[in-house]
């Protein structure tokens, strides 16, 4: 069984998504709506209602009602729903990866792993749930004990990125679920189709209505109403720092509880012991998967000299070879960028580097050819000589091109690594374990893997330093910070002083 994309790549009259509140398709309170594009072609795929502030509010009162039947479902059953799920989504998986590269542009090899990446969250926690150990502890006075308990949140608000819109959702919903708590999400305006899809398919699951509500529209409506409605009790969001910074500020009135992942810089450091071979085919994933639209992307290229010029040589050499077009076509190994205005904002940055004196190796413009006219392609790019204070260098460079700096040794790559204001990911590359290992306490990164290029496992806690965000997502981390904890003093009686007013 697969869910049908309903109609043709950009047809003229699409089918109308609605929103999914309380377990039902319901439309936006202003009868408004607005569509969604299909980046590689600029075909309209379909329309989604524009959510107002009462969508919202409908959605936290259906999350909130349902908050007590599934805090309170055993841990079993909840661990077996999550199971369910993630077995539904993959009995789905062609036809919500098809959707997704309509919608995103990535090709759809990586739409496939985008949604296996969602089965696998609800795996890993539901095999987590349920089997965690407490503890019995006296007090020191010897008069009781006391034990700590957790207990669920409440209704979380999850704002969603267009870069992972659908493993990111199970970054949060699998974890959140998992430890009872319901959702309010909100997708991203120009990604909402195969969110809303994904969650109509989890109440077949088990799941009960309220469970998990979708709400689509502009993030100044939509978005500002989860941050700021009082049955909301916990904000999970991935996106840009600038934005990060007025979640927090908005949550911070009602004390809520977030969870924030944001920018980064991330850089990649080559030794002069490296694998070369590996580190050029790592470095070429890193940087130009997804169109270098992630924000853990190879952003930073950082090259012992010894091995500077080989590594070059081979990188442009793999660079060329990477096929630009339509993420539809089985052909195709890098998509557009997003959006237009995504778009320019790397050839801003590019322009920027070359004015300062970089070299551009290849790439640096706009594609040729009928096909590609219509969508915000741009090729694969690599960049010598950037002046370190540079956009591309100082700033997130949120697509694909990829500045590369050539350093003495390896502790002048660290400096340079941590000369910046992010801090969520990182590589080392080395054969030597133990110069790997100080790197990666060097580093000032949530995140630094050796010998790879950024992977993300559901079993291995996520987040950044500095203000790339913070909390953790997946690991045994992530499910905690979808808990309270719960303190339980007991005293004996008989024991201990006896309690009198005034003392």
């Amino acid at each position: 069984m697969r869910i049908s994309l309903i109609h043709e790549r950009g047809a003229l009259s699409p089918f109308l998504m609605k929103m999914f509140v309380d377990g039902a398709w319901v439309e936006s309170e202003s009868g408004e709506s607005f569509e969604v594009f299909n980046p590689a072609t600029g075909n309209r795929i379909d329309t989604v209602p524009k959510g107002t502030r009462e969508d919202v509010k409908r959605a936290a009162d259906a999350a909130a009602r349902c908050y007590r039947k599934w805090s309170e479902t055993p841990a079993i059953e909840r661990s077996r729903v999550l199971f369910r799920v993630s077995q539904l989504v993959r009995d789905h998986a062609d036809g919500l990866a098809e959707l997704l590269t309509s919608e995103q542009g990535k090709p759809l090899n990586e739409s496939k792993g985008e949604v296996n990446s969602f089965a696998n969250s609800c795996e890993y926690y539901a095999g987590l749930i349920g089997r965690e150990r407490g503890a019995h502890t006296p007090l020191s006075t010897g008069e009781g004990f006391f034990i700590v308990t957790r207990r669920p949140i409440g209704v979380v608000g999850a704002i969603l990125p267009w870069n992972f819109p659908v493993s990111l959702l199970g970054w949060k919903a699998a974890p959140g679920l998992a430890a009872g708590n319901t959702f309010v999400v909100k997708p991203a305006s120009t990604t909402p189709l195969t969110d809303v899809k994904l969650v109509s398919i989890l109440g077949k699951a088990g799941l009960p209505d309220g469970a998990v509500n979708v709400v689509t529209g502009p993030g100044g409506v939509v978005g500002e109403e989860i941050l700021g409605n009082p049955k909301i009790n916990k904000i999970a969001f991935t996106g840009e720092t600038a934005t990060g910074r007025r979640v927090m500020e908005v949550s911070a009135r009602l004390i809520k509880r977030v969870t924030l992942e944001l920018g980064g810089s991330d850089p990649m450091i080559v030794c002069d012991d490296a694998d070369i071979d590996l580190a050029v085919e790592g470095a070429a994933w890193g940087r130009f998967r997804n169109c270098g639209q992630s924000c853990t992307s190879v952003k930073r290229l950082f090259l012992v000299d010894a091995i500077a010029d080989a590594f070059v040589k081979k990188l442009v050499r793999k660079t060329k070879t990477i096929r630009v077009g339509d993420g539809a076509d089985p052909q195709t190994h890098m998509g557009p960028v997003h959006t237009g205005a995504q778009r320019e904002r790397v050839e801003e940055m590019v322009e920027d580097a070359k004015d300062r004196g970089a070299e551009v190796l290849t790439g640096g413009k706009r594609p040729r050819g009928k096909e590609l006219k219509r969508g915000y392609f741009y090729e694969p790019t690599l960049l010598s000589g950037v002046d370190y204070k540079a956009k591309m260098a100082r700033e997130e460079c949120f697509g694909p091109a990829l500045p590369i700096f050539v350093v003495k040794d390896l502790e002048e790559a660290i400096e340079r690594a941590n000369d910046t204001i992010y801090g969520l990911g990182s590589s080392i590359w080395t054969k030597d374990i133990e110069k790997a290992y100080d790197a990666a306490e060097k580093i000032q990164a949530g995140t630094t893997w050796v010998n790879s290029p950024p992977i993300a496992r559901a079993e291995v806690p996520f987040g950044g330093f500095k203000q790339s965000g913070f909390g953790r997502e997946l690991g045994v981390e992530g499910l905690e910070h979808y808990y309270e904890p719960k303190s339980i003093q007991v005293y004996e009686y008989g024991k201990g002083k006896k309690w009198s007013f005034p003392i």
